[in-house]
């Protein structure tokens, strides 16, 4: 098969396109034809060695995208051969509270992940993808999706009425957006770009705030909303945002802790969180249970992913380099032949 492997993890270049033999289904194991792939920011991380150490030479990189089917090993369940499945990053995670022991099988980091022909995994790790869903609906819920799930749905307990701010607009933030307008809450985003809240308030966003202009942006959504703060807040920014989070929380709001960012910047405001009664929690992905909730919401409710572009797999350094690049808004896929 054709394969993607990392190589020596010191820029986009070390990606190095090989011919590998097929995998083959162990007990328990399903293999996948590989139809769409889905980049992330911790993909470029690890191909230029800023992802923990570095990882086996040999690794196919990539922790989502959407697949068929193709083989069973014995004693594999739950799926059968011509389904098309996508699988959580942490394959062992199956349901019930996060453990340690999810790192252990991470796909793309300690198992070959989906950038090649063919990708192999723990059948019960799959879940089937609805006749109804395409490809692109279904390639980048892996993920960012799931993460941003975990955040407002498991973590979160989202209802109608609340309001969910996100940072940013990269994929878990969008993917926070969606997610919270399908459970009935008003959402609150921030960015730089004016042209990128635009989409935001198209997708459906309520209130929008450009930190460029309003450096001080936990203050403006709070003049926005006429002083009310949000209950679920989806922290991509790190420390150095931490603290206006904090200020734009409402009493007994949820903030969850999704990406490191940077570890520069002020205190939390301490007072802050014990005056309003917060919750501050970090998550790591998700599980299995939260992904097949999530295809659940995607199919009833009809959500369809931002799609910033898609490459051909041989061209998936210049899919990176796009990545990297910071102009996208919505996911950068990657297609199969």
């Amino acid at each position: 098969m054709k394969a993607y492997e990392i190589g020596a993890q010191d820029g986009i270049s070390a990606l190095t396109e090989v011919a590998r033999p097929d995998p083959v289904a162990g007990p328990g194991e399903a293999v996948l034809k590989v139809r769409l792939v889905g980049l992330n920011n911790r993909d470029v991380q690890v191909i230029e060695g800023r992802y923990g150490a570095k990882k086996a030479a040999e690794r196919v990189p990539t922790s989502e995208g959407v697949g068929e089917v193709v083989a069973l090993g014995e004693g594999a369940t739950g799926i059968a051969v011509g389904d098309r499945a996508v699988f959580a990053h942490f394959a062992t995670w199956i349901d019930g509270a996060f453990a340690m022991s999810a790192f252990g099988h991470d796909v793309g980091i300690t198992h070959d992940g989906w950038l090649a022909e063919y990708v192999k995994v723990p059948a019960s790790a799959l879940v089937r993808v609805p006749e109804g869903l395409s490809d692109e609906q279904a390639a980048p819920l892996a993920s960012a999706a799931v993460t941003a799930w975990n955040a407002v749905v498991a973590v979160g307990q989202v209802k109608p009425g609340d309001l969910v701010l996100a940072l940013g607009t990269g994929g878990v933030a969008i993917w926070t957006l969606q997610i919270a307008k399908a459970h009935g809450a008003q959402v609150a985003i921030t960015s730089s770009s004016d042209e990128k809240l635009d989409l935001a308030r198209k997708l459906g966003a309520d209130f929008t705030v450009n930190y460029a202009e309003h450096p001080d942006w936990a203050a403006e959504l709070l003049r926005q909303t006429g002083g009310r703060g949000a209950d679920i807040i989806a922290e991509t920014g790190g420390q150095g945002t931490l603290p206006l989070s904090i200020n734009a929380a409402a009493a007994n709001g949820r903030i969850v802790l999704i990406a490191v960012g940077s570890a520069d910047g002020p205190l939390p405001n301490y007072g802050g969180i014990i005056g309003k009664n917060l919750v501050i929690k970090g998550i790591t992905e998700g599980s299995r249970a939260m992904l097949a909730g999530l295809v659940d919401c995607i199919a009833a409710n009809g959500i369809k992913p931002v799609i910033d572009r898609t490459f051909p797999f041989d061209e998936a350094r210049d899919a990176y380099a796009y990545l990297k690049s910071g102009g996208h808004v919505g996911k950068v896929l990657i297609k199969l032949d």
